[in-house]
């Protein structure tokens, strides 16, 4: 195995931020590998919530928390803290494989054809037949915007047809206006709002139409993401987030589904760039059944905690997944588990070697957090339960740093970005902190993707907290850029949500390394200080920030 001759050391010119200047930590890359190698190993079944792999894992967490020293940090029990935030959740499985079919046009395959997710909604079986299918465009209402997709439309009984991304993604050149603000991705882009907005118009269903460039992966990670179970936080009106069905669609099935209406598939998405868009009834309709187990399972976040000495009250946050996607079927080489390496036993490796090493340091001004959450692969789950029901003040949390994958392992980089546009003070400070380490801040090469709201970063931003998820540059030092972008490329192309996302003995650690060093020194400068970082005046998350500052005082 390859490692980063020795340890990385902080630059001393942190000291500058400190009240008293405090030994640099130091960063074991063989720590992290051996942390990587054992959560992504098959012994712990590839992570999924309420499984044996949970038990391993959480396990796990808190004898190295303990071990370094850390104290406990979740809830409180009989007067005591605990090391876990239990997390309900409802859990739905299939008890038979799903049957799907279009009428004139025959059978649809499960996960070839379509990926139907065990329902949330609905009960515990599900049959429609001869449902009436309507073609909704990119199932947009933002009257912010002037933009509504649905013209009055009544969905009721319906299923509804739906483009991933949001119109901007097929307009590069602007030529339309670009309404959505450009290249990057809006929340109108993604498929959760569009389960969440059919559902708040009461359709039957909803079918995406994927492909995969504007969802920004292939279609084998959405068959094999969440065809074989499911799961949602409790909510008190699930029916204002989803449809009795809901599922994706190949591209091939939904050219078929047009050409049978006599409707041309590139045309129809042209018009739905627009806002001149009307829906568009389509001639097959639609038939399912299957049946399903639904239950309510208590999975787990795990939280340690560094006092903080002078105002212990302030919390800087630091997070990672432990979860994956656990068991499914066999790909090629009959390898049915998807052991989630890179996605993220490696953001779940560096919080613990960042908790080992604030636990040996000075003892911050601020308390500090290490928040290892669930169900990040369901839908941010355990991110968005704390962000519900905080164990720390969001008033007083400082601002929250999360690791999903967070390191290159094939060598260091120039440069570093933030998945999708985090406007907020601790940006600001992570570029400070990328000069004195020599490293330039470069936006998001594919803010398309809709990086922003796909990690848990995103649940901290919705309840104010400035937040950002930490990731390395693609201008590699061995290699540049464009050997950055094809590693990229073939990771999503073969190994993102799959079996194939595997440790490797020819891991490297530097980009690990540059990553501690420079989240290491943001906190440190945040849990010293005074400094309340802000979200930039025209973000959707200042309004709710504004309103926590009145509650510090």
């Amino acid at each position: 195995m390859r490692f980063v001759a020795g340890l990385l050391l902080l630059s001393s010119a942190l000291a500058s931020h400190c009240a008293q200047a405090a030994p640099a930590p130091l960063f074991k890359a063989e720590r992290i590998s051996d942390d990587i190698r054992i959560l992504a190993s098959d012994e712990f079944e590839g992570r999924s919530p309420a499984t044996k792999g949970e038990t391993l894992t959480t396990a796990y967490l808190i004898k190295q928390f303990k071990e370094a020293g850390l104290k406990p940090g979740g809830e409180i029990v009989r007067g005591h803290r605990t090391w876990t935030q239990d997390v309900p959740l409802q859990h739905a499985t299939f008890l038979t494989m799903p049957q799907a079919s279009l009428s004139g046009l025959g059978p649809l395959v499960q996960r070839k054809d379509i990926a139907i997710r065990p329902p949330q909604h609905g009960g515990a079986s599900y049959q429609v037949t001869g449902a009436p299918l309507v073609f909704v465009g990119y199932g947009v209402a933002a009257p912010e915007l002037h933009w509504d997709d649905f013209k009055g439309l009544d969905l009721k009984g319906k299923i509804a047809v739906v483009l991933v991304n949001d119109p901007d993604f097929e307009d590069p050149g602007c030529k339309l206006g670009c309404a959505f603000g450009g290249k990057a991705m809006t929340y109108y882009g993604r498929w959760t709002y569009k389960y969440e907005e059919m559902a708040r118009r009461g359709a039957a269903g909803v079918l995406v139409v994927h492909e995969d460039k504007p969802a920004a992966y292939g279609w084998a990670t959405v068959a094999g993401s969440n065809t074989f179970d499911s799961f949602d936080i409790l909510r008190k009106a699930p029916t204002l987030a989803h449809t009795p069905l809901e599922a994706w669609i190949t591209r091939d099935t939904a050219l078929a589904m047009f050409k049978a209406s006599g409707v041309d598939f590139e045309a129809a998405k042209a018009k739905a760039m627009t806002r001149e868009f009307t829906p568009v009834t389509l001639t097959p309709t639609f038939s399912a059944s299957y049946s399903a187990r639904v239950e309510v399972i208590h999975s787990k976040n795990v939280v340690a905690l560094v006092q903080g000495k002078q105002r212990p009250h302030e919390t800087v946050l630091y997070s990672a997944h432990w979860d994956h996607l656990g068991i499914g079927d066999p790909d090629a080489h009959g390898d049915r588990i998807a052991n989630g390496a890179k996605d993220n036993a490696a953001g779940t490796a560096l919080l613990l070697e960042l908790a080992r090493a604030w636990a040996k340091a000075p003892a911050p001004a601020r308390s500090v957090a290490f928040l290892a959450v669930t169900g990040e692969e369901r839908g941010l789950l355990g991110s968005e339960y704390y962000g519900q029901n905080p164990l720390y003040s969001l008033a007083t949390t400082a601002g929250a740093i999360n690791l999903d994958g967070g390191f290159n392992v094939f060598g260091s980089t120039r440069d570093f970005t933030v998945k999708g546009l985090a406007k907020n003070g601790l940006l600001d400070m992570l570029i400070a902190q990328g000069e004195t380490n020599g490293l330039r801040y470069t936006p998001e090469a594919h803010p398309e993707a809709g990086t922003f709201y796909r990690s848990d970063h995103f649940s901290f931003a919705k309840v104010g907290v400035p937040a950002l998820s930490y990731d390395p540059g693609l201008d590699m030092v061995d290699g540049g850029t464009p050997r950055g972008e094809a590693l990229r490329a073939d990771y999503l192309a073969k190994r993102y949500h799959q079996n194939g996302d595997e440790w490797s003995r020819e891991w490297t650690y530097d980009s690990a390394l540059q990553t501690l060093t420079m989240i290491y020194a943001v906190g440190r400068e945040l849990a010293d200080g005074h400094d309340w970082p802000q979200w930039a005046s025209d973000s959707e998350f200042a309004l709710r920030r504004n309103q926590s500052a009145k509650l510090r005082h």
